[in-house]
């Protein structure tokens, strides 16, 4: 067979999909129940690697290869309970630091982790802050690149048309507290500051979009009110 008649290669369905040119997307990790696992590329002004791990993806061969050779993870950033998945197995392969908000630490006994109370600061661009309510630790990440990118784990997510919604679970920690963290979330911002949310879950909702834009207009029209009756889902 010549070169011009060869084959092309395909990305493995498997590889992380690019979001923005800094951040990737990992498919679907069973142990997280299909959450989906960000990863977003970063350098200091010193030009060393600060690469972020946002949850666990699933934890293979081949992600560890990719994550490699994108200059490995210096930290690994958890926003809620459900999002460990194999975080312990990461951080001892990656030897990278554990990030987690200070009441859900304790599920990583054996492996060492910085812990948070209201926010933590990863640099200029990127900060962590509890949003408790889906679970007691859970937490967001904030980027300020590409007009602003709000990484919410399941504190938001989107719903069947793809707009983001708070979700009551059988699971759910404290549904008042969760309620009253997205109205914190919807004076945080302005139309300036956010510009896309990446949900942990439930990406399939956004039909090839890959992520929630008009993220402030649409967060904005969540009513609050209208989900304090709701009944948990299973």
């Amino acid at each position: 067979m010549t070169a011009a008649s060869a084959p092309v290669s395909s990305p493995s369905p498997k590889a992380p999909r690019t979001v923005f040119d800094t951040v990737y997307a990992f498919a679907p990790n069973r142990d997280t129940q299909g959450a989906t696992a960000y990863f977003i590329v970063n350098n200091t002004a010193e030009g060393l690697p600060a690469n972020l791990l946002i949850d666990a993806p699933a934890w293979d061969e081949e992600n560890r290869a990719w994550l490699t050779a994108q200059g490995g993870v210096q930290r690994l950033f958890i926003t809620h309970r459900g999002g460990l998945g194999r975080a312990a197995a990461i951080q001892k392969a990656l030897g990278c630091e554990v990030v987690i908000q200070e009441q859900e630490a304790y599920l990583l006994p054996d492996t060492p982790t910085t812990a948070f109370h209201h926010r933590f600061d990863f640099g200029p661009e990127l900060e962590a802050f509890w949003t408790p309510g889906h679970s007691p630790g859970s937490a967001c990440l904030y980027y300020r690149a590409y007009g602003g990118v709000l990484f919410t784990g399941r504190h938001l997510l989107p719903n069947r048309v793809g707009d983001p919604e708070p979700l009551r679970l059988s699971k759910t920690f404290h549904w008042p507290r969760q309620l009253q963290q997205v109205g914190a979330l919807k004076t945080r911002f302005s139309a300036e500051t956010l510009a896309h949310i990446c949900p942990g879950a439930s990406t399939g909702f956004l039909r090839g979009q890959r992520t929630i834009d008009r993220a402030y207009e649409r967060l904005q029209a969540i009513d609050i009110e209208t989900y304090r009756g709701v009944q948990p889902l299973l």
